[in-house]
């Protein structure tokens, strides 16, 4: 009773402790009465909404800030048309500068096989008998009358060679197992390597390359493919490392400081002193050049207006063609490996220029919210443009002053893992891109390498310039499909091409030699007689030309199709991502040389199988054909997939258009209030009756 009259006499005073009702969390009757609201539940106040322009230094710790106004986030659709699009001339000269470029990195992409071109040798210090040797090697590996440094006696008698097709992406037909193939009329050949000196037939123009200058033949072969794998590794750390800081610090600082590295370490390549440092080197030069395929990349998507994006990305390609094609003619011109490597890296030195006269990407500084730089920039825009403020139509200027005090938000690639679109179309992007480049490398070395021993593909320069013409067929072939298919359904068609050669090569062929050399019946010994080698290798050849022409265009269509479908704010770790994957697959053509083709069929089985992999993930992706590109991850979630082709007139569609699609988060919302809906309703809107 004492204890119940100290209770009413503290009452409801402010230090009343909690009755003994309320252990299980319950309150008594009045109090549960009085503290919930009307319906009978409980629930937590919210805070009273931030002022405008309080998003300062506590909205990020304190309380979510509100989104941006929606009109900054329509950068294509209200911030580009302000501009003046592509016809503002000072987007002209950016565009203009992203393609100046573009033939300085063709120059570096294809000097490997110039540079590590492995030419024909033979041991110095001719005895009797040299002439006969030598006929012998000219009847089998052709005329090699343009060799640039003839020896005292043109053949020995250990007159030995080794051959590599020429192209960029096979090398060396030995590999690392001594000693290399001999003419077929020379015995034993163990003492070949006993020699100490040796003479070079090289034939890419040049008098002396890395191969000729250290002696890279024989038991040091294998360095010629560590070589290669320094500038590919290289380079697949630049994609992965430099398109994360480039997410991070903005596009233009990463553009330059890659600029400066790659002088400083392309330039000290041509000082090596043995073949260590030139390998160690090549990593540096290919890490920086990564900065600078990348950066130029998302620049040039970042600037155009969506129906101009493919052809601008194409003109630029097509450019580094141009490098492709003349960079023969650069050899031939130096003459000395360490000249033409400086000749390749010089041109970077016009690219200093670029920190006066080259901004920032704005459509990143809007993306990541920085608008106080972004006021900035537009202002030089206008300026550059001669564009008068009354054309702001759309008023983004007086929106963007609203939005100055917001704290800038960037985002890294790494934030894509806790979506559910984004990351699925990054991975099936970056599995296609693995395997148009690996297979690649199958099909070239088919159609150039041992399998197949036609006169014409035993030169170099055929080699070479057979690769590019492919090449450039591929893209010209891109830009027509792309324009009537779009993204996807270009993708599509090409890597149905790339499987359907791929299987063709393996299935077709090999059946056809199986019947050809056990014939079970008069009919088949007659087609086994009349199906020679050399028609089997000239239906090798035919696969192998569609197969590289359809899966140079499924490497590169994938580039292209992950930066218009990546958001802005983590656009450069995602194409890092892709362009990576390519690395990689690029990456088997010299691990497959360097264990001398071994594992090479196997190799071409699982990159054909991928192909039919890949054909069935391409339907996941969505169409980004005219559409404008995401700016956050927000946006780049509602990037889904679409039907291949449009439904009739009246058909419901069975998936939701971009427009149609809302956001996933909020279903559990809709479970509860579904009473009140009407009954055709549903979480996307009314249902066609």
């Amino acid at each position: 009773m004492a204890i119940e009259r100290r209770r009413e006499a503290a009452g409801g005073g402010p230090g009343r402790q909690p009755p003994a009702a309320e252990e299980n969390g319950s309150l008594p009757p009045g109090d549960a009465a009085a503290s919930a609201p009307l319906g009978g539940r409980a629930e937590i106040q919210p805070l009273p909404p931030l002022p405008p322009g309080a998003g300062g230094v506590h909205s990020g710790c304190c309380a979510p800030a509100a989104a941006p106004s929606l009109l900054l986030l329509d950068y294509d659709g209200s911030v580009l048309p302000f501009l003046g699009g592509l016809g503002g001339s000072y987007q002209r000269t950016l565009v203009l500068l992203t393609w100046i470029p573009a033939l300085f990195i063709g120059f570096s992409q294809f000097s490997d096989s110039f540079l590590l071109d492995q030419p024909n040798f033979w041991c110095r210090g001719a005895g009797k008998g040299s002439e006969l040797a030598g006929a012998t090697v000219t009847g089998r590996w052709g005329d090699l009358g343009n060799w640039t440094s003839p020896p005292p006696t043109p053949f020995s008698t250990a007159v030995w060679g080794a051959t590599g097709n020429g192209s960029n992406s096979s090398g060396v037909d030995g590999g690392d197992t001594p000693p290399l193939s001999s003419p077929p009329d020379k015995g034993d050949n163990a003492s070949n390597c006993d020699c100490h000196a040796w003479d070079y037939g090289i034939r890419t123009g040049l008098v002396q390359n890395v191969v000729s200058k250290w002696d890279l033949v024989c038991d040091n072969a294998w360095k010629v493919h560590i070589a290669k794998f320094s500038l590919l590794v290289g380079l697949i750390f630049g994609y992965l490392i430099t398109g994360c800081i480039a997410d991070w610090v903005g596009r233009r600082p990463v553009l330059l400081f890659s600029v400066i590295f790659i002088l400083i370490f392309g330039l000290t390549v041509a000082l090596s002193v043995n073949v260590t440092m030139f390998s160690t080197l090549r990593f540096f030069e290919g890490f920086c050049l990564a900065g600078i395929i990348l950066t130029l990349y998302a620049i040039r998507i970042e600037l155009c207006p969506p129906g101009k994006r493919f052809m601008i990305t194409m003109v630029a390609s097509f450019v580094a063609m141009a490098g492709q094609f003349l960079m023969p003619g650069l050899a031939a011109l130096c003459r000395d490996w360490q000249v033409l490597q400086a000749l390749i890296i010089c041109p970077f030195l016009l690219m200093l220029l670029y920190w006066s006269i080259f901004p920032e990407s704005l459509r990143w500084l809007m993306a990541t919210q920085q608008f106080e730089a972004s006021k900035k920039l537009i202002l030089h825009f206008t300026q550059k443009n001669c564009i008068s403020p009354e054309s702001d139509i759309k008023g983004v200027m007086p929106e963007l002053e609203k939005e100055l005090s917001r704290r800038p938000r960037k985002v890294c690639i790494v934030k894509v893992v806790g979506t559910r679109n984004l990351w699925k179309n990054i991975v099936v992007l970056c599995v296609n891109s693995l395997t148009g480049y690996g297979i690649h490398h199958c099909f070239a070395r088919s159609m150039m390498g041992h399998e197949v021993k036609v006169p014409l593909l035993e030169n170099f320069y055929t080699d070479y310039y057979t690769m590019a013409s492919i090449a450039l067929a591929s893209c010209l072939a891109m830009c027509v499909v792309v324009r009537f298919l779009g993204r996807r359904g270009g993708l599509l068609l090409f890597m149905i091409l790339t499987a359907l050669a791929s299987l063709l090569q393996l299935g077709l062929l090999n059946l056809i030699g199986k019947y050809s050399q056990h014939p079970d019946s008069e009919l088949q010994l007659k087609l086994a007689v009349g199906m020679s080698d050399s028609v089997k290798d000239k239906f090798s050849i035919s696969f192998s030309i569609v197969g590289m022409f359809a899966s140079h265009a499924v490497g590169s269509l994938s580039v292209f199709f992950c930066a218009e479908i990546t958001p802005t704010v983590i656009r450069c770790g995602g194409l890092g991502l892709v362009l990576a994957s390519a690395g990689f697959g690029m990456l088997t053509a010299p691990i497959i040389e360097l264990h001398n083709q071994k594992g090479y069929f196997l190799h071409h089985i699982i990159f054909a199988c991928c192909t039919l992999i890949c054909i069935i993930c391409i339907l996941l992706l969505p169409e980004s054909r005219d559409q404008n590109l995401p700016e956050n991850i927000s946006n780049g979630e509602h990037y889904t997939r679409q039907p291949l082709l449009p439904h009739r007139k009246g058909e419901q569609p069975l998936l939701l258009t971009n427009a149609e699609l809302k956001d996933y988060s909020g279903l559990h919302d809709v479970a509860t209030t579904s009473d009140g809906l009407p009954e055709g309703a549903t979480a996307n809107g009314m249902k066609s009756m």
